[in-house]
């Protein structure tokens, strides 16, 4: 197979396209994890924590002399490692699609973001700097991995499989998720049975999900393969260079960058959610920690059902109908956790359900969707320009986030603040013709879209 996006072939191509995708699925396998148990569960609620203990007796901490509340560094960390990722990713994307070496460039970022997560473990006492930074590096390598990751999708799979197998991907990942949150659940609450104090129980649930990550790395990196590539080899450092020219030749496909702007817009809404929900629970709503991994942890297992459910959706009603019916429940959902009463995890367990049927779906037909809208031969190139409206754009809502709550004091008022992202990316997103998009990039247009 060439550089081209992958069609139907030989039974021996299929073969091979096969245990590919099988391979391709494990990195959401190793990845997710940090997702799930880090930046969902742990480190908001912990980081926070030590923030507070080095925060002066108003309640703020001064990362290089600026004065913030340490309720917010947490959001603020996380907006910080979104702009990194902004810096780093266009050079990624472009040097995976110059030389056409994709694994390599994975295999750095994973394992570094891999190494930042587990020196999470030296994490206590007053080191919120500490956290901050690897929380950066964690958070931009996590962006710079999946833009590379997610490029190998339209070589694996052809049109009619896409949806299934983006959906199978996310489904592993949230599998992956659920088994070490139980894991986790269980240290966490018995961490006196384990000899083990409950922060450094948080540290060790922090670091085995570094390990986790660059355990299972190793499964994608033996079974895909890197394509040949026609473009002229050169240095990464030319990689704003071509990054401004994938904007000019999407400029010439204005329904690609509407698209866009859409994913960027209620993706935006959806990192938010998954960032700072358990701050919410547990520092509005006064809920204990195991209460939000169990929270979690529902989550996860129902988001495997979810992205499976929504991928067979898709097949009757199309991906774009079936992203819009979820940006739907997501608005509902989000505008019900303003309600949540304090200290009443059951309302919490339902609000998680409710997060957890639309999350992978939602997430995993936009990359499929996404993946027809890509000229052949540029795929790590505009999945660059996915990634950065995935993660490496979702800069906005933690921002308004923690400002929210610099403002009022309340949490409240910054998870209803968010319901903005839903309802303006639902608008956005039903204005834009798929099946023209995909014409004007040049790939089939499917039945059923």
């Amino acid at each position: 197979m060439s550089t081209d996006t992958v069609r139907t072939g030989s039974a021996g191509e299929a073969a091979e396209r096969r245990r590919e995708q099988r391979g391709w699925y494990f990195y959401d396998w190793a990845c997710s994890v940090y997702s799930t148990s880090v930046l969902t569960v742990f480190l908001g609620p912990y980081l926070t924590s030590v923030a507070e203990h080095a925060a002066d007796a108003d309640g703020f901490v001064h990362p290089l002399g600026v004065p913030v509340r340490a309720g917010s560094f947490f959001a603020y960390a996380v907006s910080a490692s979104v702009v990194l990722s902004i810096l780093v990713m266009p050079v990624a994307g472009a040097a995976a699609d110059r030389t056409g070496r994709k694994k390599p460039l994975l295999a750095a970022a994973a394992y570094l973001g891999a190494a930042a997560t587990t020196g999470m473990f030296f994490l206590d006492g007053d080191r919120y700097l500490l956290g901050g930074a690897l929380l950066v590096v964690a958070n931009a390598s996590v962006a710079v991995s999946m833009v590379l990751y997610n490029s190998y999708l339209p070589q694996i799979a052809p049109p009619e499989e896409r949806d299934a197998v983006s959906s199978r991907g996310w489904a592993f990942g949230y599998a992956a998720g659920s088994l070490v949150l139980v894991a986790n659940l269980v240290l966490f609450t018995g961490h006196d049975s384990f000899g083990v104090s409950e922060s450094t129980a948080v540290r060790i649930c922090l670091a085995s999900a570094g390990i986790w990550w660059g355990a299972f790395t190793l499964v994608p990196l033996k079974r895909l393969r890197d394509r040949r590539t026609t473009a002229a080899a050169g240095p990464s450092v030319h990689g704003w260079r071509q990054l401004a020219a994938t904007v000019r030749d999407m400029r010439g496909k204005p329904l690609t960058l509407a698209f866009l702007l859409a994913y960027l817009v209620y993706n935006d809404g959806i990192q938010t959610v998954i960032s700072q929900a358990s701050v919410y629970g547990s520092e509005e709503l006064g809920l204990s920690q195991s209460t939000l991994i169990v929270a979690v942890l529902l989550v996860q297992v129902l988001a495997v059902g979810g992205a499976l459910g929504m991928g067979r959706l898709a097949r009757v009603y199309g991906a774009k109908r079936t992203i819009l019916g979820s940006l739907v429940a997501w608005t509902v959902t989000l505008g019900a956790g303003y309600f949540l009463p304090a200290g009443r995890p059951v309302w919490f367990f339902v609000l998680a359900a409710g997060i957890g049927l639309v999350l992978g779906g939602s997430q995993a037909l936009s990359r499929s969707l996404f993946s027809h809208l890509v000229p052949r031969g540029k795929e790590a190139e505009y999945f660059s320009a996915y990634e950065m409206s995935d993660r490496g754009m979702s800069w906005l809502g933690p921002l308004l986030f923690g400002l929210t709550y610099q403002l009022t004091g309340s949490y409240r008022d910054a998870i209803i603040s968010l319901v903005a992202f839903f309802v303006i990316g639902f608008v956005l997103l039903a204005r834009v013709s798929v099946g023209q998009a995909i014409r004007d990039a040049g790939n089939p247009v499917p039945d059923r879209i």
